[in-house]
Formats: C-alpha cells, structure tokens, sequence
C-alpha cells in the first residue's frame, strides 16, 4: 500500500511539473512595461474629454473645444516626448484633403491625422511598426458636430495608449522604425486610416505590423453585467482581404485559412502578452472585426498591410455612441469615470511589449518552405537569412493543426532543420531570435517540391 501511494504521489508531481512552462522575459521590455501607469492614462483620457467633442467635423469651438484643440494636445504630447529621444522622434498633424459624399462628409472638410515617428537606428533596417488609436468621438447622431461627445473609451482609451507607449518607447533605441497615430474621421468613415494607409502603399513603406487599439477601456458589460478586466480581444483575418490568384492557390493548396501573416501576428501578440503582462490573457477573435462595425486596420488591410485590431472583451452599448443622459436610472454616455484604467494599463502593456520585441528583433526568415517532395513520416524545413538584424539562431515551430497556439519549438542555428513529426498532421512555421531572445513574427512555410 505504501508502495502505491509513493508511486501516486510521485505520478501526480510529474504530471504538475510536465505542465509547469518557464516563463523567459527580456529584462529591458520588462521594464518598459513596468513604466506604464493607469494614473498616466486616466489624466490623458480625461484631457481628451475635456475638449467637448472631438467630432470630426467640429472644428474649434469657444477656443478650447472641438477636434482641432485635441489634435494639438496629441502634438504636444508627442513633441514633449522629443528631448528624449535624442533626435530620433519627429511629430506632425498630416493635413488632407476629402471631398463630401453627401452622407458622413456633407461637404468638402480639411482632416488630420496626429502622427509621431521614432526613427530606427539601422540605416539598412526600413521595417515599420504602426500603433494607432482614433482621436474623433461621437454621440448618438454620427452627425451632430455640436452635441458634447466625451469618447474617454471609444476611443479616447486607445488614443492615450498610443500616448503612453509613445512617452516610454521614444526613450529607447531600436533598429526598426514605430510610428504613432491618432487618426481623425473613423466615425464618419475611417477616413483618417485610409489616407495613412495609401499614403503608405503609394509610397512604399514596409509596415510589418499595424496594431489598431479601438476601445480598450471597459470591463463591464451591458445586458450580461459582467464585470471583467482579464482578457482582452484581438481580431485578426483569415483569408486576405488583399489576396492575390497566386495567393489564394497557395492557401488552398496548404489548407493555411488560419495562418495568414494578421494571424501570426495575433498569435504573437498573444505569446507576448502571456509573457510579460500578468493577470491577462489575450483571446484570439477569428474575425476580421465585430458585426455591425469596422476600425481602422481594415483600410490597412485592403492594402495589403499586416493588420489587427485591440478590443475591450466585453462591450457596454449604453456608453458609446450615445448621448450623455441618464434615463430609467440608467446611465448612458462615454465619459472617464467609466474608464477601468488599470485594465487599460494592462492593454497598453501588451501593445509596448509587442511593439518593442517587434522593433528590437531581426526581421523574419526569408524564402521559408517545408519539403513536400517525398512520402516520408519527418518534416524538413528550410529558409534563408533574415534580410535585417543578426538572428542568433531560429525557432521551427510546430502546432496540431486543431490548435490555434504553437505548441512545440525546435531551435537551431542552422538553415535547415528535420523534425520526427508528418507534415500532414501538424502545422509548421519558421521565425528568426537574437541574442537576448527576442523573436521576429512567424512566417508559413511555402511547400518545395524539389
């Protein structure tokens, strides 16, 4: 009997330990994500309420209210974050043009977009990462200009994320460039978005991920009264909305609707999360965006770009997109008191880690292919150096093809590497890691027959 008890106990210990996963952080992004403070974001968010309405179309108003006074406190903010970045952070309103439709845009309205650029520090490295909130509000009409509409969640949250991440990673040196943005006219159109997004496509920038933050704010839901500030949404596509003949042959060749390069993204985003902000967990949302509605990655997305969007997981429809009032004792309305600032905090975490383990990291393997020449039970992959950076070696990683996370990683220093599993049963993907562990994004492998 004794006997049999010490082999149970033994079993059940390696059974604990077997499920134990070591949790490896890069000391320097750890403490960047230990800069960001929930105190920081709430005094954004309520300085961003405090100009009225932010409507697209409002203008100045009295002197210190409308869209126009709340694009020039972006600009400060990001010019106030310049002296630390020794040279390196550049900040602008990008003025455009749009013609009126007759619908969202009445008449011919001038827009802009608050952008911040931190230059990277390789001259041969022409990588950019993008973090973008929306600084426009509404209320209840999408077209009444006048009317106070607070937008401390939606999307004042996702603005001063942009905005803290801005203040902490300015400080820091990557080879790879991070440009910040809070866009003008997503309510009447995501007309901001898409004139940064064929900005970027007519001039040839290499975005390799753009990160959309579209309220990320609330913890409390409407209907289901669900209070909850532990996980939070990333939506991500599967079949490209930009995907080409050739493109589409492959996916169906691979059966790879689930790996398009928004959903390696998204992955990653998740594996960083888990990494580094404590008491949260992303959730992988296999949609483009919510029913109903759109944000600002989408035109990203149309272009070709790599693009997600960050969401609150749980919505509350009674404060956004509603005119402040109370009635029925309920209250209705987007204002900063609402504002669960510390899930906001963990939010904005996630985004700094992601953002600067991307910026910090070599660009990806190029030319990744996995051998499909032969009947055989192992899988070969095979790839070339990674165009920027210098990998010391590269993670082959391998899931089930049930699976949505990557499951197993093999390392190796070598460009070429046979694992004992069939590539008929698993999903595999190849990404490049320097010396201080931080990972490029994940990239697919195209079948080589030869």
């Amino acid at each position: 009997m004794k006997q049999l008890i010490a082999l149970a106990l033994f079993l059940l210990a390696w059974d604990l330990s077997a499920q134990t996963r070591m949790i490896n952080r890069n000391p320097e992004i750890e403490k960047m994500v230990n800069e960001v403070k929930a105190e920081n974001l709430e005094q954004y968010v309520r300085d961003l309420v405090d100009f009225g309405t932010r409507h697209t179309l409002s203008g100045t108003q009295d002197g210190n209210r409308g869209i126009v006074p709340a694009q020039q406190y972006v600009l400060e903010k990001f010019r106030s974050f310049e002296a630390d970045a020794g040279g390196r952070l550049s900040s602008e309103i990008d003025m455009f043009d749009i013609p009126g439709d007759g619908r969202r845009i009445p008449e011919d309205a001038e827009i802009g977009n608050v952008v911040a650029t931190l230059k990277g520090t390789d001259p041969n490295d022409d990588r950019i990462f993008l973090i973008s909130g929306h600084l426009d509000s509404r209320a209840s009409d999408v077209m009444d200009a006048e009317i106070d509409a607070p937008g401390a969640n939606d999307d004042g949250s996702g603005v001063a994320a942009v905005i803290e991440a801005a203040r902490i990673l300015s400080k820091m040196e990557f080879p790879a460039t991070i440009i910040f943005m809070a866009v003008s006219g997503e309510e009447q159109g995501l007309i901001g978005a898409a004139h940064m997004a064929k900005k970027a496509k007519e001039e040839d920038w290499n975005i390799v991920a753009m990160l959309n933050n579209d309220m990320v704010g609330n913890s409390y839901s409407s209907e289901t009264h669900i209070k909850d500030n532990t996980r939070v949404r990333v939506f991500s596509e599967s079949i490209p909305l930009l995907e080409t003949e050739e493109m589409g042959n492959m996916r169906r060749y691979t059966n790879g609707e689930n790996d398009s390069k928004s959903r390696q993204l998204a992955r990653y985003i998740k594996e960083i999360g888990d990494r580094y902000v404590d008491q949260l967990e992303v959730k992988l949302i296999y949609r483009n965006d919510r029913f109903l509605r759109g944000g600002d990655h989408t035109p990203f997305a149309r272009e070709g770009f790599t693009a997600i969007r960050m969401t609150e997981y749980n919505e509350n429809y009674h404060y956004h997109h509603q005119d402040v009032r109370v009635e029925d004792g309920q209250q209705y309305g987007d204002l900063p008191e609402l504002v669960d600032y510390e899930y906001l905090r963990k939010i904005t975490a996630v985004n700094l880690a992601t953002l600067a383990s991307l910026a910090a990291a070599p660009s990806a393997p190029e030319n990744v292919g996995i051998d499909v020449s032969r009947l055989v039970n192992t899988s070969t992959l095979k790839w070339e150096k990674p165009a920027t950076g210098n990998p010391k070696g590269y993670y082959v990683l391998m899931r089930e093809t049930d699976q949505s996370m990557w499951e197993k990683k093999f390392y190796t220093e070598d460009l070429e590497l046979t694992v004992p599993y069939s590539k008929d049963n698993y999903f595999f993907a190849v990404q490049a890691v320097d010396e201080k562990g931080n990972e490029s994004l994940a990239v697919f492998p195209r079948p080589l027959r030869r």
